[in-house]
C-alpha cells in the first residue's frame, strides 16, 4: 500500500481541486518537489514526471509569453501518466491549456494561497514524514530528561517494570512493548507507539495498565527522537562488562548509528535509576563533560608522576 496519495495531501494543505479529479489516488513516492521552469521552456530530456510538479509566478509568467502554438505541447508534456499532481501557487489563476491536458491524462490540478516557497518548504517536511524508511523494535521508549531511551532486551527481563518505575519517578513514556521507528533524517531516528497500545503498559501479574489515566497528560507523549539504546540482560558471571565506560558501543537502526548500553540485570539493581543516570551521563557527555575520560587522564597524571618520582 502506497504510504502517500495525491488526496493525502489535498486534505492537509485544504488545496483547492480544479481538474483530473480521477487521478486524485494516485500515489506520491518521493519526497523531491519539482519545479518544471527549465520544462516550460521546451526540454523535456531530464523531466522529473515522478514528482509532484510545482507552478509559481515564476514559471506561469514565463508561460504566458510562450506562443500560443507551444502552450498546448508543452501542458501535454507535463501531464503524465506517473505525475502525482500539478500544484498552483499563490492562487493564481490556472491556464486553460493544463487543465485540458491534465483532464485527458487524469493528472490532478491543485491550487493553494500560499506563496510557492513557504508551501514547497511545508510540503517537503510532510511528504519527508510520511515516506522516511520505517520499522518496528520490541522493547520500551521512555524521555529520561530529555533524552530518548530506548530499553531493549529479552521477554520477560523487566522492561516495562523498568518503565512503570521511570514514570513513577517523573519521566514520560512513549510506547511499551512495540516501538515504531522512521528515519526522518541521515541521523534522526523518531519512535512512536501502535496506537492500539498507545499509552499502554503491559506487567505481568498485574495486566494493562493506562499511563495516561493514572499518572496524567504529563507521563506520556506521542513521539520522541532516540539517542540512546539501553540493552538489558541477564547477568552472566562469565562475561566482562565494561566498568569505566570508555569504550562506546553502537546499535545501528535502519542507517543510523546509536548509542547502546549493556546493562547487567540480576537482584538487587535498581535498573530505573541506573538508567536514569546513564540518560544524564549521556547528556554531559554531550556538553563535553566525561567523567570516564577525566578519571583516565587524571589516572595517567598519577603514574607519570611516579615514574618521574622513581628517578
Amino acid at each position: 500500500m502506497p504510504k502517500v496519495r495525491t488526496k493525502d495531501i489535498l486534505e492537509k494543505f485544504q488545496l483547492e481541486l480544479l481538474s483530473g479529479e480521477e487521478g486524485i489516488n494516485r500515489p506520491i513516492t518521493m519526497s523531491d518537489i519539482s519545479r518544471p521552469g527549465i520544462e516550460m521552456a521546451g526540454y523535456f530530456d531530464y523531466y522529473p514526471a515522478e514528482r509532484i510538479q510545482l507552478l509559481g509566478k515564476t514559471e506561469l509568467s514565463f508561460f504566458e509569453k510562450l506562443p500560443a502554438s507551444e502552450r498546448e505541447s508543452r501542458m501535454e508534456q507535463l501531464c503524465t501518466d506517473i505525475t502525482p499532481a500539478i500544484i498552483v501557487t499563490r492562487g493564481l489563476d490556472v491556464p486553460p491549456e493544463l487543465l485540458e491536458a491534465s483532464e485527458r491524462e487524469s493528472v490532478p490540478v491543485l491550487r493553494v494561497t500560499m506563496k510557492t516557497t513557504r508551501f514547497s518548504s511545508r510540503l517537503t517536511n510532510f511528504l519527508e514524514s510520511k515516506l522516511a524508511p520505517t520499522t518496528a523494535v520490541h522493547g520500551v521508549l521512555v524521555d529520561i530528561y530529555g533524552v530518548g531511551v530506548l530499553i531493549t532486551g529479552q521477554s520477560g527481563v523487566g522492561k516495562s517494570e523498568t518503565a512503570l518505575e521511570l514514570v513513577k519517578r517523573g519521566h514520560r513514556l512513549v510506547a511499551d512493548d512495540c516501538v515504531e521507528i522512521r528515519q526522518e533524517d541521515q541521523d534522526t531516528l523518531v519512535g512512536t507507539s501502535p496506537d492500539l497500545i498507545e499509552h499502554l503498559l503491559e506487567i505481568r501479574g498485574l495486566g494493562i495498565i493506562n499511563v495516561m489515566t493514572l499518572f496524567g497528560a504529563g507521563a506520556v507523549r506521542s513521539h520522541k527522537k532516540i539517542s540512546l539504546v539501553v540493552f538489558l540482560e541477564i547477568w552472566d558471571p562469565k562475561r566482562q562488562y565494561d566498568r569505566l565506560g570508555l569504550d562506546e558501543e553502537k546499535m545501528k537502526i535502519i542507517d543510523t548509528e546509536v548509542q547502546k548500553l549493556t546493562i547487567p540485570v540480576r537482584p538487587g539493581r535498581n535498573l530505573a535509576i541506573i538508567i536514569e543516570v546513564a540518560a544524564m551521563n549521556f547528556r554531559l557527555k554531550r556538553m563535553g563533560v566525561n567523567a570516564a575520560q577525566q578519571f583516565t587522564d587524571r589516572l595517567s597524571d598519577v603514574i607519570e608522576d611516579g615514574e618521574h618520582e622513581d628517578f
